[in-house]
């Protein structure tokens, strides 16, 4: 046994000093050997239990282990995307990001001049970027999440982000920018050039452009990053030459789908199924409550209470949203609670959505009304807390007139039926009539795949899966 002691030390003093020649054993010799005294002995080189550790922890591996369990459905579109993913993977594996250096102290001189072509080319080892499209539902935001968690311990520097989130982040730092600068230069290249600093790995999920202030910036902004040598992975629901379609000075934006195009690999997940429609577990709890009625009411306080669990109920707390207040009427440290008109009726942005969801763990929404085509803003409203709720893992707690599918429902007698290009539209999402009524509310693509995707996050929010992974505190985020 000192024999075998012995060795392994040599071992290990081999492991610590490069310059001495390491020692092989037969694997199963050694551990059979020893079998009776490992409190004594140590295991294995920890360098080949990491190497096997890290080969385990990825996308590939780990997909196959979620569908053997049980914990996914197979699906051959989803594994061809996962293929993509672990390619893109063991790229990263060889891939040493750029240091991305502060630039040059102003001066007087260089205000006057262009700005620097520092990022001018990307690094020439920079992996492709992939931009994963489909329909709501299909997995893209599960397969790129399973990507990001499962990135090389080389990548460092990493981010996860709603695209509607980062959005805002490049708009205040783009104000920041400008208020030290003044209108001299391009703000976007200081603010992509901090982005890479932060980031060498960029994921986006839900990539759309609605807005021109977006449209405007994107193909600037993705182009600097890119030659930062920053890889982006992007989830969307539509291909790219269908993004900002009949927008305002869509022509201002080409440029931003030629580049998604040409330096992304853009793929599409269209498997044809909604996962988020499949049979569930219902939650023990349920999120969605109608009609509006003393019963509902009841049903829903007992749920804040007990949520609340005995802590202090605040009324009209402040929270602090891009140096204005917002009022929360009630709420405890964890949970809170709005009518529907507090959090929709007014004119909240995305901005203070998420900010609320960041804040709370479990959020009531009470009192949903029918809209009718006369409040398209509170529908789009309504949309965008649905979709921040769902990205920072929110619990939502709703209670209604109407069952959420008639929600944005018009009066039939009013509507002039659906149109032909809304039919089809309606057609490749897989909704049915009976989804959205006869109601007029919705006439443009854009608006029609925003409510598909709320109906179907309401649907998913139902399930047990759903309330087990969502928090009930600000802290379990």
């Amino acid at each position: 046994m000192r024999f075998w002691r012995s060795l392994a030390a040599a071992r290990r003093l081999a492991l610590r000093r490069p310059g001495l020649p390491t020692l092989y054993l037969p694997k199963r010799r050694f551990q059979s050997s020893l079998a009776v005294e490992t409190e004594h002995v140590s295991q294995p080189p920890p360098s080949i239990s990491r190497a096997r550790e890290q080969e385990l922890n990825e996308p590939l591996p780990q997909y196959r282990r979620l569908v053997s369990s049980g914990t996914l459905r197979g699906d051959d579109h989803q594994t061809r995307i996962i293929e993509k993913l672990q390619t893109l993977h063991d790229q990263l594996t060889h891939y040493t990001p750029p240091q991305v250096s502060e630039p040059p102290p102003a001066s007087l001189f260089s205000l006057f001049r262009r700005q620097s072509p520092e990022s001018t080319d990307p690094p020439a080892d920079a992996p492709r970027g992939l931009y994963l499209y489909g329909d709501v539902g299909t997995g893209k935001t599960m397969l790129m999440d399973l990507f990001y968690s499962t990135l090389p311990p080389n990548i460092k520097r990493k981010r996860r982000v709603h695209f509607h989130a980062f959005m805002i982040d490049v708009h205040k730092r783009i104000h920041a920018v400008k208020s030290t600068r003044g209108n001299t230069g391009d703000p976007i290249l200081p603010v992509a050039r901090d982005l890479a600093r932060e980031a060498s790995v960029l994921c986006f999920d839900e990539f759309q452009v609605t807005d021109i202030a977006d449209a405007m910036i994107l193909r600037r902004l993705l182009e600097h990053l890119l030659n930062f040598g920053v890889v982006c992975v992007l989830t969307s629901n539509r291909h790219p030459d269908d993004l900002y379609k009949n927008g305002i000075q869509r022509s201002s934006f080409i440029p931003a789908i030629e580049l998604l195009k040409t330096r992304f690999d853009v793929t599409d997940l269209d498997s044809g199924t909604d996962y988020r429609r499949m049979a569930r577990v219902p939650s023990s709890v349920k999120p969605y409550h109608y009609p509006l009625s003393p019963e509902t009411s009841k049903t829903m306080e007992s749920i804040f209470q007990t949520l609340a669990n005995g802590d202090d109920v605040v009324h009209n707390r402040k929270l602090h949203v891009w140096g204005r207040s917002l009022v929360v009427p009630v709420s405890t440290a964890s949970v809170a609670k709005f009518s529907f008109q507090e959090l929709c009726g007014n004119p909240l942005s995305a901005a203070d959505y998420l900010e609320i969801t960041r804040e709370f763990g479990a959020i009531f929404l009470l009192d949903v009304w029918k809209i009718g085509v006369d409040r398209k803003d509170l529908a789009r409203r309504f949309i965008t807390f649905i979709d921040a709720c769902y990205e920072s893992k929110t619990r939502l707690f709703i209670s209604s007139a109407v069952p959420i599918y008639q929600v944005f429902s018009d009066d039939p007698s009013k509507s002039g039926g659906i149109s032909d290009h809304m039919r089809g539209v309606m057609d490749d999402l897989g909704l049915s009539h009976d989804l959205v009524g006869k109601s007029s509310m919705f006439t443009g693509e854009e608006e029609i795949f925003a409510f598909a995707r709320a109906c179907s996050r309401l649907v998913q929010m139902e399930s047990k899966e759903w309330a087990e992974t969502a928090g009930i505190s600000a802290e379990s985020k």
